[in-house]
């Protein structure tokens, strides 16, 4: 597309109208944003528009999604005025941004907070890419890209990482400064990009003052907005994003703490939590790289997708908290009870187990991941006799994971591998047809990133979960209490782990060692350590 220059758009209505037919990268919020606001392409700001970074996402072989949000005031509501903004956005081949092969325009809207999401299409697959967006005369950082390889095609490795938890004052963001310097084609975040809960006035670990409002529990759609953009002003995050493709998808935290469908932490009232859910959802659409097919309707949202890489990795995005059934056996810990025995009780819901069955069935790829939040493994609590688990993971669903389990193992599905968020520890998990049964054969391997941040430095998860591990034989790696992340190097013959931990989340600048590795063999779907 030819470059629109922003000082000849005028302000008609007629002229606008012939402006937004033109640019083909608006939402239909945007479009209906036209008839509220004014289009003012040099809006006058207090300061620098692209203070949350530039970040971008779900890379498919021609295409990937550009994210910003114009925000020169971002602790004090974003601090834009109440008018559509045209943002200039740019590709090119090189980072200097010499080499230039698509640009275009897209609608900042107040609907939207000012984000802004740019699906770009007409790339060439598996290539880097850079990219950055332009206000009247402010430019932001510029961003890195890659798309994926063709599907089908050849691909001989693929190198990425995941994320889960990383609530602020808990802790810097030291992991994503060293995750920024890994040799990665793209990261997943499993869940836990905000904390709801209302931050001390210290600011926590990093001591920051913060206003008033912060100290509140998000429950309106103005303060979840500060909640991430909080979280966006940390420059190690920024850098992470402007470095790679995100493919995110969400847990509890982003809307309320170990809430199930509609149903809220404290039982509130129907009506009230899911007018809370619908603008937590608006939320993290706004601060995330998703595609307009992820736009709420109102307290729905679409998240769950498939991502593929050549003929070597085919990643299924699960979302575990819009449609699960209600903990059918209460919240917390407990003994299993007969409800959880209830085949009509559901993680995925029905539609999304079909999909996912389905989408397994008919992969092509040598691996198969699952990328998804809570633990899947079961983890019996108890020592010695009787059993006790906790309900919020798969083990309150213990049909729905047998029945993904027993679709694996029947349909002789390849490689299937499990990446998994929220338990702020390290698990590597066999996962079992039968967890109770010493010869039942492992069909699958879960991989549980510790948090980046979550828990600080505290020493809470390894004094609790492991004198437990030895009632658990499948898994056969367990630390409760370290901060990192886990890298991946993918190729046709094995996959390799990397637990990539932080020394301390109390210093920004904490240095970051290799842990543990562990290595699944192609056609093996049991873990070995390396």
């Amino acid at each position: 597309m030819e470059r629109v220059h922003f000082q000849r758009l005028l302000s008609t209505t007629a002229k606008r109208r012939r402006f937004l037919l033109g640019v083909g990268t608006l939402t239909a919020s945007a479009i209906a944003s036209l008839w509220t606001h004014k289009v003012v392409a040099q809006p006058r700001l207090s300061a620098y528009p692209f203070s949350l970074g530039v970040a971008s996402g779900d890379p498919l072989p021609d295409s990937v999604v550009l994210w910003t949000r114009l925000a020169p005031d971002p602790l004090n509501g974003g601090g834009m005025p109440q008018v559509n903004v045209p943002v200039q956005w740019q590709v090119a081949l090189d980072e200097n941004m010499r080499k230039v092969v698509l640009q275009g325009m897209a609608m900042a809207t107040p609907e939207l907070a000012h984000s802004v999401h740019v699906d770009v299409s007409g790339l060439q697959p598996n290539r880097w890419y850079w990219y950055q967006f332009k206000v009247g005369n402010e430019v932001s950082p510029i961003g890195r890209t890659r798309t994926a390889p063709a599907i089908g095609t050849r691909l001989n490795q693929l190198n990425f990482a995941f994320v889960t938890c990383q609530k602020w004052e808990d802790g810097y963001y030291s992991a994503y400064r060293h995750l920024a310097e890994e040799d990665l084609d793209l990261v997943f975040h499993l869940g836990d990009y905000i904390y709801e809960y209302g931050i001390p006035a210290t600011g926590g670990v990093r001591n920051v003052s913060l206003p008033e409002e912060f100290r509140k529990e998000t429950n309106t759609l103005e303060q979840y907005r500060l909640r991430y953009a909080l979280y966006k002003t940390d420059p190690d995050l920024q850098k992470a994003h402007a470095l790679f493709p995100f493919t995110v998808t969400w847990d509890d935290h982003e809307v309320e703490n170990d809430y199930t469908d509609e149903i809220s932490e404290n039982n509130d009232p129907v009506k009230k939590f899911l007018k809370r859910r619908a603008v937590a959802y608006q939320a993290y659409y706004e601060h995330m790289p998703l595609r307009e097919f992820s736009l709420p309707q109102g307290p729905d949202m679409q998240l769950y997708r498939r991502l593929t890489f050549g003929n070597l990795a085919e990643f299924s995005v699960l979302d575990t908290r819009q449609y699960r059934s209600d903990q059918p056996c209460g919240d917390g810990e407990t003994p299993r009870c007969p409800a959880a025995l209830d085949p009509f009780k559901t993680m995925l819901g029905t539609q999304q187990e079909r999909w996912l069955l389905d989408g397994l069935d008919r992969s092509q790829a040598r691996w198969n991941i699952l990328a998804q939040q809570v633990l899947m493994a079961e983890l019996d609590h108890q020592i010695g006799p009787g059993e006790i688990f906790w309900n919020d993971s798969w083990d309150g669903y213990p049909l729905a994971r047998s029945r993904v389990l027993s679709h694996i193992a029947s349909r002789r599905i390849s490689n299937p591998v499990v990446i998994t968020g929220d338990w702020h520890s390290t698990f590597v998990n066999d996962l079992k047809l039968d967890f109770k049964a010493s010869n039942s054969p492992t069909v699958a391997t879960e991989f549980v990133t510790p948090s980046i941040t979550s828990n600080g430095d505290a020493n809470v998860y390894g004094p609790y979960y492991g004198p437990k591990i030895p009632e658990n034989p499948h898994i056969k790696f367990f630390d409760g209490d370290r901060r990192g992340y886990f890298r991946v190097n993918l190729n046709y013959e094995r996959w390799q782990t990397d637990l990539r931990i932080v020394t301390t989340v109390s210093r920004p600048d904490a240095p970051v060692y290799t842990f543990a590795s562990f290595v699944v063999e192609n056609g093996y779907p049991g873990v070995q350590s390396v």
